[in-house]
């Protein structure tokens, strides 16, 4: 039977975890490393309704693109930050997360998102080798892109400037993006999708003349994990892993 070190150390070929910045905390994170593993689920985030998920479906590997564990934890308890490390080791579940690293690697969350969005990536957006810019294979006007950004990404609404310019060369990033409004710029893009937007960014982007679309946070980074799911089938046949179905966006709209 696969380990969890096995299975971890495939997924630090795929996104290696030097690639990391210096604020995140990816990596092998909570059990056993020696532990056995015939069933794993991938989310995007460690909630406890994930957690409950794991242990009800009998997983014994829990795989997540945002840490576990940001801070250093002073204590484990059921009432402190520690809680849910303490369910997952209640649980026998071991706890991967691979976070900036997989934003950054080739094939990851920013890859997947530009290519879901179609364009094919051609450059990073920033200086740290996060986000993606590329050019669609033909010109779309920005109603059309929004719609399909919102099929897409299967998210329940956008916030969006209109800067009166068709569709033609895109960057993305995945997740909180808008200090990398100013490289999208530079670079030349029309359009730029990400999240977590501000508004000081979306006034830049009106003054600046560059479409800015906020696709969620859940829903720009989300579209990795079915990925990542499907690739860790094929390395390790002899092991079910599974995508939450109880995780989704958090944000609604009225």
């Amino acid at each position: 039977m696969r380990t969890v070190d096995e299975i971890f150390s495939w997924l630090c070929t795929q996104a290696p975890l030097e690639l990391q910045m210096d604020f995140d905390n990816s990596g092998f994170l909570l059990g056993h490393g020696s532990g056995p593993v015939s069933r794993a689920l991938l989310a995007l985030d460690m909630t406890k309704e994930v957690i409950e998920e794991a242990s009800e479906m009998q997983a014994q590997l829990l795989i997540s693109h945002h840490p576990l564990i940001f801070s250093p934890l002073k204590s484990v308890t059921e009432e402190g930050p520690g809680e849910k490390a303490l369910l997952l080791a209640e649980r026998g579940i071991a706890a991967v997360s691979m976070h900036t690293n997989l934003d950054i690697a080739q094939g990851g969350v920013n890859d997947v998102l530009i290519e879901l969005l179609g364009a094919e990536a051609q450059e990073a957006l920033d200086a740290d080798g996060c986000g993606r810019v590329g050019e669609l294979k033909e010109p779309m006007a920005l109603s059309d892109f929004l719609r399909l950004c919102k099929e897409r990404l299967h998210t329940k609404g956008l916030r969006y400037v209109d800067a009166g310019r068709e569709v033609r060369r895109l960057a993305v990033m995945g997740g909180s993006g808008g200090s990398a409004l100013a490289d999208a710029l530079a670079k030349g893009c029309d359009t730029y999708v990400t999240a977590d937007i501000k508004y000081n960014q979306f006034l830049e982007a009106k003054e600046k003349g560059i479409n800015l679309i906020d696709g969620d946070h859940f829903c720009t980074e989300n579209p990795v994990i079915p990925v990542l799911a499907e690739r860790l089938r094929r390395q390790f046949p002899d092991v079910e892993f599974l995508v939450s179905q109880r995780h989704g966006q958090v944000v609604s709209f009225y």
